[in-house]
């Protein structure tokens, strides 16, 4: 099945720009994808590598926060 070689493939890629360019480039579509597929992988023998995948989801949920109801400041 192609689908599942592909997976693999558009995690590294979405990594790749977020690691050159950050959550700001991505679309929400972009980040929901990279969402998902870091719910998807299991890092559960590397705690170092799950550490890391945690805490890059919670910066895409705030990001997705943010970007559904920005915050204001007066």
């Amino acid at each position: 099945m192609s689908g599942g070689e592909e997976e693999p493939n558009e995690l590294r890629s979405l990594l790749e720009i977020v690691s050159d360019k950050g959550l700001n480039v991505l679309s929400i579509a972009e980040l929901e994808r990279l969402r998902i597929l870091l719910i998807a992988k299991d890092y559960g023998r590397n705690k170092k590598a799950d550490r890391s995948r945690k805490k890059l989801l919670k910066k895409i949920n705030a990001e997705m926060f943010d970007r559904h109801s920005p915050r204001r400041f007066f």
